[in-house]
Order: structure tokens, then C-alpha cells, then sequence
């Protein structure tokens, strides 16, 4: 299936250049990978383990002998993590075996007769285009793909198709065929000083074969659809196995070793730039250059006319011209007022500087390396750790807000903190895990894997949430720069374009701006099983989105003081946590025009887990947004002279 490609053009600088080389070389360069080198010398025997079935049409991954394939005498699963359990990775033993630098061919893995059952399910799966997965010395299996347009170019898939349907010999119906011949091929590096050498690449062409043989099937049989000293030994016959009950199908598989001038350090590098070219990358930068040379602006603009605005006030001398100042500083005896549901308010803070945190931190790491794709599942093992550990700061930040509005019960605002965010994601997490276990999929999360996440939350996260909570209700409450009156302002008719509504859902246009490019990027990752690994790009999206996030809030929190409403506390957050609005809207236009699901439990599983995405941004970036225009309120008020 011929990969997408999406061109983007936007007018580039020397500065830009410069700063996407930098990045790209740090992404590249910098590599720490998930295992240790491991030599190998001629005839050392090399293990092939199998991983999970996937399908970018239904998104439930099943195990590889969900199937029928031949099974090693003894299943063994590896070692996994926590991130590799929720992903639904299923690593197991397989009956493949190769010897290091040693070619085989038509070596024969075993043999089944389908009844009505195997049948069902080869063509259930070959229907929604499954693919099989699997390991050679932590290298995924990749196909290999020549561009038409590009005949030098070349692609990879992740896994080989379980089978195809079409039409042979002019017939008319459409039949089921398997792919049950594997022409493997194995790249290896060759030390120059001793004759050990290292696996660097790890490919294979898939073939449909009916295999024939000369009297009755033992293990000494003879294929004569398969001449184990040709060179390819899969053209000895042009007939397809197909897929139906009673039907005999014989499995094997051909090794060939070629030598490689990649080196072990390097080997990923074809995996990762096996979907876009760089200029996809030069666009995201330009974009992202544009949008924050225009929110610089607007923040100068702003600061600008503040600035008189402060002088102004500060020059008025006499009570007739005190009285007939107009905007923000009218309101300074109610701008500070506790907002109704505070509670909440210091909840959802919490929770924010939470997750700012976990995504932080995970970026660095990810920037660094530590998180590469050869790591399985850590980028998600690290995430969930460091949230977990965040708790700290979380508590921290409710209380010490909570404390400011006067609040006492610092243990109830803690708990609530420590509970109320992950209970409701807990809560959908387990009934798309219900719908997962229903389907039979491996993607199901075990029921010791659901007992250990809820351990981490109350064993660990809970107790840090009211340790940190404990530190910030100790410290002395924040004051505020000018006193609140005893009876609240009232606040006049506000213009249509300064309904909270409309101010709230345009300030979000502006942080979704600087991220949806990059979104297009991380859904494809996540739901067209390839790997995203440019993380150099995607802190700075996130700081990008930081800057905007601040700005766009504090200028429409200036606008609705300067028409003298007061009610800033939630609008601030609302306005960047709007954006969110944007990203599930834009992950429901994902669906309907890249993807191609069609099953409901799929689909429901698809805007469940974006739900919950969703809901976390919102967090992240309503966050953001409070505390720039918290920031921002303090900063003005506390710079103006009043009586």
C-alpha cells in the first residue's frame, strides 16, 4: 500500500535552516538505544520471536497463534513492561530459527489442513488486512517497498500481510490466499578486526504457494514446487495456496545473509524515515516560526498600550479626574474575588501542573534518547511513572491556590486532587479495556496489570498528592496586590464579541493552530502503527504551544478587563483549554478521511482513547493559561497607584 505523502510549502529562512538541522541532528545522532550490541559469529544460532497480529482497520491487536500457525513445542513469552502490556505487544518464541550468515532455503516450518474453523478465521483476519509481526535481535520486521514514482526510494511496512484476496486464472469470485512462503533476509555488519558481526536490518517478501510433493507427507518429504538449490526458490511454481476448508497448507521459508555498510548505531535509521520526506519537517518549522512571530507581535501591541495605560493612571493627580478613569483599573477592588466553584478551579490547576510536568520531563528524556523506539514501551512505562511521581507538584499547586481563596479543609482539596481526574479516565480506560477483552484481543490489559496501575495511584500517586498538598498549605497564602471590596461590582452589558462563550472558543483557534500539523504526525504513529521519533520537533511544538497558550489568554483577559468584567478566573482557563474542543474535532475529520474503520467497537475505541487525549489537553492548556493570566493580573495591579 503505497505510503501517503503530503507536501507543505511555506517560505523558509537561513534562521530556520538552521535551527531544523540542529534539531534533526540531535534526533538522529544522539541515540541511545533500547538494547545491548550483541556479536554474532558465523553458525551462532539467531532466534525469531513473534509479536502481535495488527490492523490499522479494526486497531485490535491479537496474538500471533490466535492463528493457526506451527507452534515451538514450548511457548515462552518475554520479558515485558508495563508500556509493552498496554500497547497489547505479545512477544513470544517462534519455530523460526536461522544460523548467522548461513543461507537456507525451502526450509519447512510445518504443515496444517484448515477445517471450517481455521478457515473462518485466516479469512476474517486476510478480510481486515492483518499483519504478522515479528522480532530479530529487537529489529522489526519490515517489507520492503520501491516507490513508482521513485524507483531508488525505498519504503518499509511494519509486517507482512496474513494473506490477500483477489481473483486467479480469470475467475470471477474473489478468493482467499496465504501467504505461507517467507523469503527472509537478514543484514548483518561485519567487524573488520575479529569475524563476529551484527544484525542491522531485518526484511522479508511474503509469498502465496501451493507447495506439491511426490507420495505420502513425512518429515523427509520433498517439495517439488520448491528446489532448495535455486536461488529463488519461489518460482518453481505460480499457483497461490488458497484458503478453504480441507485445503492442505505447508509453510516455509528461505534465509538469505547480505552484508551492510550500516552500521549497528545507525540501523534504525531506516525504520524511522520510512513515512515522510524532510521537507514535511521544514513546514512544520516554518509554520510554527509563523505562528509565533505573530503572537509576538500581538503581545507587543499589548504591552504597549499597557504601558501607557499604567502611566495614565499613575499620572492622574486630581479625585474629579480619578473619577473619570475608564478600563481595567475600575475593577481593581473585584478583579481578585474568589470565583465561584474555587474548589474545582485549584482541582483542575493541580491536575495541570501535573501533566505539564510529566510532559516535560518525558520530552527531555525522549530528547535525549532514553525513549527511542527500540526501547519498547518506555516512552509509556516512563509517562505513567513520571505522572505518578508528579503528584508532588500537583498537591502542591491546589493547595497553595486553594490557601489564596481561603480555603481550610487543605485534605479534602488533596484527595479530591488525587482522585478526581484519573477516576474519570480510569473509568472510560476500563470500559474500552471491557470492549478490547470482548473482541478477544490481545490488546486487553490483564487483570494484574489493571490491580498494578491502580497501585501506582493510591500506593504512590494518592500519598505524594497529600505530601505535596501538606507543603503548600504550610507556606503563608499569597496576598494579593490590592484588597478586594466587601460588596461586588456590577458589571455592565457586555458587547456580543465579549461573550464568554465566543471570547472562550476564538481563544483556542490560535494554540490549536501552532500544534495541528504536528497532530497529523503523532495520530499517524499512533494509529497507522508507525514510529514517531522527531522529538527535537515536538518540544518545540510544545513550547510553541506554551508561548501561544499564554498569550492568547492574556490578551483576551486584558479585553475583558478593559470592558470592566472582573470574572477571569475560569474564563482564563477556558479560553486555552478550548483548544481542545479543536483537537478532538480534528481527530473526528483524522477518522472519517485517513483512516478505515468500519467496526463499531473500533470506532468507539478510537474516539474513547481521543476522548481521553482530549481531556488531558485540555488540562495541559487550560493550565497554562490560568496561571500566565494569573501572572498577568498580579503584574498590572501591583503597577498602578491606588487609593
Amino acid at each position: 500500500m503505497e505510503s501517503r505523502r503530503k507536501s507543505l510549502s511555506l517560505p523558509g529562512s537561513a534562521m530556520i535552516a538552521a535551527v531544523l538541522l540542529i534539531l534533526i541532528h540531535g534526533a538522529h545522532c544522539f541515540y541511545l538505544p533500547g538494547v545491548a550490541p550483541q556479536d554474532f559469529f558465523k553458525g551462532d544460532p539467531l532466534k525469531v520471536k513473534v509479536n502481535k497480529l495488527t490492523s490499522t482497520k479494526t486497531q485490535l491487536p491479537y496474538s500471533y497463534y490466535s492463528l493457526p500457525y506451527r507452534r515451538p513445542d514450548n511457548i515462552v513469552d518475554s520479558a515485558e513492561n508495563l508500556g509493552e502490556v498496554l500497547r497489547g505487544d505479545r512477544i513470544e518464541n517462534s519455530p523460526y530459527v536461522f544460523k548467522m550468515r548461513e543461507p537456507q532455503m525451502c526450509n519447512v516450518v510445518g504443515r496444517i489442513t484448515l477445517d471450517a474453523k481455521t478457515t473462518k478465521a485466516f479469512k476474517e483476519k486476510i478480510d481486515d488486512e492483518y499483519r504478522v509481526n515479528m522480532i530479530l535481535d529487537n529489529l522489526p520486521l519490515v517489507v520492503p517497498i520501491k516507490r513508482p514514482d521513485q524507483e531508488s526510494l525505498t519504503l518499509y511496512q511494519l509486517g507482512y500481510h496474513v494473506g490477500l484476496k483477489g481473483r486467479y486464472s480469470g475467475t470471477k469470485e474473489e478468493k482467499y490466499f496465504i501467504h505461507n512462503h517467507l523469503a527472509f533476509t537478514v543484514k548483518f555488519h561485519r567487524d573488520p578486526q575479529t569475524e563476529t558481526a551484527r544484525i542491522v536490518g531485518f526484511e522479508v517478501r511474503p509469498f502465496s504457494i501451493k507447495h506439491q510433493y511426490e507420495g505420502n507427507w513425512n518429515e523427509k518429504t520433498r517439495l517439488t514446487t520448491c528446489d532448495p538449490h535455486a536461488k529463488h526458490t519461489v518460482t518453481n511454481s505460480n499457483t497461490p495456496q488458497e484458503v478453504e476448508d480441507k485445503k492442505e497448507i505447508i509453510f516455509t521459508y528461505d534465509v538469505e545473509f547480505q552484508e551492510s555498510d550500516v552500521k549497528w548505531a545507525s540501523r534504525w535509521d531506516a525504520y524511522l524515515l520510512m513515512n515522510d520526506d524532510q521537507i514535511h519537517w521544514f513546514s512544520i518549522v516554518n509554520s510554527l516560526m509563523i505562528v509565533l512571530f505573530l503572537s509576538g507581535m500581538v503581545a507587543m501591541i499589548m504591552l504597549r498600550t499597557l504601558y501607557r495605560d499604567i502611566s495614565k493612571y499613575n499620572e492622574l493627580e486630581t479625585q474629579e479626574e480619578a473619577q473619570e478613569e475608564t478600563g481595567w483599573k475600575l475593577v481593581h477592588g473585584d478583579v481578585f474575588r474568589p470565583p465561584s466553584n474555587s474548589d474545582l478551579l485549584c482541582i483542575y490547576v493541580g491536575t495541570g501542573v501535573q501533566f505539564f510536568g510529566m510532559v516535560l520531563v518525558t520530552m527531555i528524556f525522549a530528547i535525549l534518547g532514553f525513549l527511542s523506539p527500540s526501547n519498547r514501551g518506555g516512552l509509556m512505562t516512563a509517562m505513567l511513572l513520571l505522572w505518578v511521581f508528579m503528584g508532588l507538584f500537583a498537591g502542591y499547586a491546589s493547595a497553595r491556590l486553594y490557601k489564596m481563596f481561603k480555603g481550610a479543609e487543605w485534605k479534602r482539596i488533596a484527595l479530591r486532587t488525587a482522585c478526581m481526574f484519573p477516576a474519570i479516565v480510569f473509568a472510560i480506560f476500563f470500559v474500552l479495556n471491557a470492549l478490547i477483552w470482548g473482541q478477544k484481543s490481545s490488546g486487553a490489559v490483564p487483570f494484574g496489570t489493571m490491580f498494578a496501575l491502580v497501585l501506582l495511584w493510591f500506593g504512590i500517586s494518592v500519598p505524594l498528592v497529600f505530601v505535596g498538598s501538606y507543603i503548600g498549605f504550610r507556606k503563608p497564602a499569597i496576598e494579593d496586590p490590592v484588597k478586594t471590596n466587601k460588596i461586588p461590582r456590577q458589571i455592565p452589558e457586555q458587547a456580543w464579541y465579549m461573550n464568554p462563550i465566543f471570547s472562550v472558543l476564538i481563544g483556542g483557534i490560535l494554540p490549536f493552530g501552532a500544534v495541528f500539523i504536528e497532530l497529523f504526525f503523532i495520530l499517524t504513529s499512533i494509529w497507522l502503527n508507525q514510529f514517531y521519533y522527531i522529538f527535537g520537533f515536538l518540544f518545540l511544538v510544545f513550547i510553541i504551544l506554551l508561548i501561544t497558550c499564554a498569550e492568547i489568554t492574556v490578551v483576551l483577559c486584558y479585553f475583558q478587563l478593559c470592558s470592566e468584567d472582573y470574572l477571569w478566573w475560569w474564563r482564563s482557563y477556558l479560553t486555552s483549554g478550548s483548544s481542545a474542543l479543536y483537537l478532538f474535532l480534528y481527530a473526528t475529520f483524522y477518522f472519517f478521511t485517513k483512516l478505515e474503520i468500519t467496526k463499531l467497537v473500533s470506532g468507539m475505541l478510537y474516539f474513547g482513547y481521543m476522548l481521553i487525549a482530549s481531556y488531558a489537553f485540555f488540562v495541559v492548556t487550560g493550565t497554562i493559561g490560568f496561571y500566565a493570566c494569573f501572572w498577568f493580573t498580579r503584574l498590572i495591579y501591583s503597577s498602578v497607584k491606588i487609593d
